[in-house]
């Protein structure tokens, strides 16, 4: 594997980091960064930026997150959530666009996703993903 993209839930439980669950998710992600294994795409970006209404709290999150520079989505990559959220359907298993879009980039580039969303273990019977 190349690297770990990073879900927008793991990013906000780092982010909050007082709970031991949030503490453990922070070290692990801190951990990845040190490797320099952290990956992102510019939906995840948005998906952070957007929780902040506070034009400072946007300023620093929006400078720590610069350092990591943007997975490039292809079309293909559009084509393949929408191929790999049909299928899931077909399975009975439904999901976000983003989290297909996840998937799909993912399984491209050959990452590993670490996120803490449970809908990702229901994706992963179905598609080749790997999960942290």
């Amino acid at each position: 594997m190349s690297g770990v993209l990073v879900d927008t839930c793991v990013w906000s439980l780092a982010l909050r980091g007082n709970a031991p669950k949030e503490v453990a998710v922070a070290e692990q992600l801190s951990q990845l960064i040190d490797e320099n294994q952290v990956r992102i795409i510019g939906p995840i970006r948005q998906e952070l930026l957007s929780g902040y209404t506070d034009k400072n709290s946007f300023e620093r999150l929006r400078q720590k997150i610069q350092y990591f520079p943007n997975e490039a989505i292809t079309d293909g990559d559009y084509e393949s959530a929408a191929e790999y959220s049909n299928f899931c359907r077909s399975k009975g298993v439904q999901g976000s666009h983003t989290d297909f879009l996840i998937c799909a980039v993912s399984i491209r580039a050959n990452f590993r996703i670490y996120t803490t969303d449970k809908d990702f273990q229901h994706y992963s019977k179905h598609l080749p993903i790997s999960l942290l």
